[in-house]
């Protein structure tokens, strides 16, 4: 038996992993020809998570628009029916008022309260 000298680091050629990245060979072709259905099929499950991702995204945004629109109609029908029932219950007051005695109308101004000081006066 004869006695192999071990290779001390310094020994070693040093192999610089960008200039290996650089020329192409940090993976090389036997590893890529073995694993190409692994490769492959992994490849389009991330193309497909990100497809996915994607289509999530856009419709969480869709339904944070509609979300938004269907706020600003409820709020517009609230303040239309607001309106309408304003509108109803001044025509009832006016006809009932003009059923009960004619020339009763609806005063245009509020009533308004004096203070007191001025009553204590008279």
């Amino acid at each position: 038996m004869s006695a192999r000298p071990k290779k001390s680091k310094a020994d070693k050629p040093k192999v610089k992993i960008f200039r290996r990245f650089i020329w192409g060979s940090l993976v090389s072709s036997d590893f890529l020809n073995r694993n190409k259905v692994k490769i492959f099929v992994g490849l389009i499950l991330i193309l497909m998570f990100i497809a996915t991702k994607y289509e999530c995204q856009v419709g969480m945004e869709n339904i944070r628009k509609l979300s938004n629109k269907l706020e600003v109609a409820k709020t517009e029908s609230i303040r239309q029916h607001m309106i309408y029932m304003s509108r109803t219950r001044e025509s009832a007051m006016t006809s009932l008022a003009d059923s009960v005695r004619p020339g009763l109308g609806i005063r245009e101004r509020p009533p308004y309260t004096l203070p007191a000081s001025d009553l204590k006066e008279q």
